[in-house]
């Protein structure tokens, strides 16, 4: 027989916050409860949980703000590893991965997107175009970093889904960086909407086209309607 392991007060409580950012309770990005409230609803003391919190903020798991409360920064291991490695590498090598999931992800979003998935899509297109028209660039990036998930969940691909979502921070960065909120309010940016259409219409390949489009900032190609918004040489940053 084995020897029952014995766990001190703080593991057990790192377990347990483990185990709510692992279920998706406090999503990546999402704020955890404070330490008082964790202690509460633990029925331990408020310097067990800091501690476990803290050891949890040294592996990678969460991230604490001065001032503004604790965050999830990865949801396990795994996902502390790939976010690192994505640190490390070379900016170009980030970006052609993750068009190559943007290429992906599309094509099975629209052989696979449920109304659910239409609704929260367009919601975030929604909520894009109003940042965008009212030029509040936190609320853009926000709201075109949510677009994209959408899209990725819309695969319906586990896998494919948690990989996109270690590349969040990278096209929140790619957002700003290619100045996708001037481009949009210069009324240079249909994309997206035509890649919400075609998936919402279910037609994989000009969801492919769509998406292709819309990182090459050029006009997709012609389908049953034309698509003609953008700037026609195919020059320019790539429009996330």
């Amino acid at each position: 027989m084995k020897k029952i392991e014995r766990i001190s007060l703080v593991e057990a409580i790192s377990g347990q916050l483990q185990e709510g950012i692992a279920s998706g309770r406090w999503p990546v990005g999402g704020r955890i409860p404070s330490e008082n409230e964790l202690a509460e609803r633990l029925g331990v003391s408020r310097v067990s949980v800091r501690a476990a919190v803290q050891g949890l903020v040294q592996v990678g798991l969460l991230t604490t703000r001065q001032g503004n409360g604790t965050y999830v920064a990865a949801r396990d291991a795994t996902d502390v590893a790939i976010r690192r490695r994505l640190d490390d590498a070379r900016d170009g090598d980030v970006v052609e991965v993750r068009h190559g999931m943007d290429i992906l992800a599309a094509g099975l979003a629209a052989a696979r997107r449920t109304e659910q998935d239409i609704a929260a899509l367009n919601d975030a297109l929604a909520r894009r175009t109003a940042a965008g028209t009212t030029l509040d660039e936190a609320a853009f990036v926000v709201a075109d970093v949510e677009f994209h998930l959408c899209v990725a969940r819309a695969s319906h691909n586990e896998l494919l889904i948690e990989l996109y979502s270690t590349f969040a921070s990278a096209l929140a960065d790619s957002i700003r960086g290619d100045r996708c909120l001037q481009v949009f309010a210069q009324g240079r940016d249909a994309w997206h909407s035509a890649l919400a259409t075609a998936i919402e219409e279910g037609d994989a390949d000009a969801a492919t086209g769509a998406s292709l489009a819309l990182l090459h900032n050029r006009p997709a190609a012609p389908r049953d309607r034309t698509f003609t918004d953008g700037d026609d040489s195919g020059e320019g940053s790539a429009i996330t």
